[in-house]
């Protein structure tokens, strides 16, 4: 099924990530969870029942960021530390990492398809145990497996520029991996010392990774926060996440890496600090009908950043939107943003999407004149 005239999507995407115009619009929809799904439960397409995800990216005319969440490339390894998972039920995995000074567990809840999870039992559910999550963060070796990487290269092809998500921040970890929202909040108010504290020795582990980042052959990185205003407050904003992101990609870019931050939820309260960070472009950032923001804001806001992606993932759902509606939206980000786009879905196609009007799409931009 693979076409023979493929793109050279690297270079393409480079040229945009460079500032220049790349001469076409590059469709960059993130279709891994659908295929994933629907082959899981049996429900691909009849003509595409036998084929490989690339296949599909070749079938909908388009390039590819992330290729089965394949991020092994970014490794650890632990001289003290020993990691147990345990299955409690059909659905609920517990993962424990035990240490030399105590233990530490989280319980987690995988879909309907094994295919993604949600916590349901954080790891840090006390102040004693940050003493265990010190001793885990500087007993980590980080390496870079090359071969890894260049088995990746063989399969991914001209698909795309190879890209991965690799640790967040020490707040948003706190929100979404090891303490919840809720607990994040009462933590930063009950224990002012003891987080502070924290940021300091998970941002010192963290240098462990960005000194891997700054020399390894992947030329852009992503850094993977999720942000939702909903979560991250303006003040959060300018206390915890910009001052770190604002090292972090001044770090990067100094190593000649193009960056970019993943902001897939609320954006209205944050729209005025999209541009406090030097990075190229923003992922993923959701506008209505879906998110809570309109294009135009959105364009304001970045300047000429690099947008990835633009279109809401509604769109893809027929019994909600027509798909003259679609072809509206992708018509007003190919205006507004080109040629600063990486055209795409905000966040990815859901498993009850219709892939033909990704097919569509990418049709669409592949004879597009601009």
């Amino acid at each position: 099924m693979t076409t023979s005239h493929q793109p050279d999507y690297p270079e393409l995407l480079m040229k945009v990530f460079r500032g220049e115009n790349p001469g076409r619009v590059i469709w960059q929809p993130r279709i891994e969870y659908w295929y994933l799904a629907n082959r899981k439960r049996g429900t691909l397409p009849a003509h595409l029942r036998d084929a490989s995800l690339l296949d599909v990216y070749d079938y909908c005319h388009a390039s590819c960021r992330y290729f089965l969440w394949d991020d092994a490339w970014l490794r650890v390894r632990y001289q003290h530390v020993e990691i147990t998972q345990e299955k409690l039920d059909e659905k609920r995995v517990r993962q424990t990492w035990h240490t030399p000074v105590g233990s530490i567990s989280q319980v987690s809840h995988y879909d309907e398809w094994d295919i993604s999870s949600h916590i349901v039992e954080y790891r840090l559910k006390s102040p004693a145990d940050f003493d265990v999550l010190r001793y885990i963060l500087q007993d980590e070796e980080w390496y870079w497996d090359e071969a890894n990487y260049q088995s990746y290269l063989e399969r991914f092809g001209a698909h795309g520029i190879p890209q991965f998500y690799f640790r967040r921040s020490p707040i948003q970890r706190l929100i979404i991996e090891d303490m919840s929202f809720e607990q994040t909040i009462f933590f930063m108010q009950d224990y002012p010392d003891l987080l502070k504290e924290y940021i300091d020795f998970a941002t010192e582990a963290d240098d462990h990774i960005y000194a891997i980042l700054e020399n390894c052959p992947v030329p852009v990185l992503n850094l993977g926060e999720n942000i939702d205003a909903f979560l991250d407050s303006p003040t959060l904003w300018k206390q915890y996440l910009q001052p770190y992101y604002t090292g972090r990609v001044n770090q990067l870019r100094a190593a000649g890496k193009y960056v970019h931050i993943h902001m897939d939820g609320a954006l209205k309260p944050l729209l005025n600090h999209m541009q406090d960070c030097a990075w190229d472009g923003i992922e993923a950032a959701t506008p209505v009908p879906q998110g809570d923001v309109t294009l135009e804001a959105i364009k304001s806001a970045m300047g000429d950043r690099v947008l990835l992606d633009g279109i809401p993932a509604l769109y893809f759902l027929p019994r909600l939107y027509p798909a003259e509606d679609l072809m509206t939206c992708a018509q007003r980000v190919v205006d507004l943003f080109y040629p600063h786009l990486i055209l795409g879905i905000s966040d990815e196609i859901p498993p009850d999407g219709d892939i033909e009007r990704v097919r569509m799409i990418g049709e669409w931009a592949a004879g597009l004149s601009v």
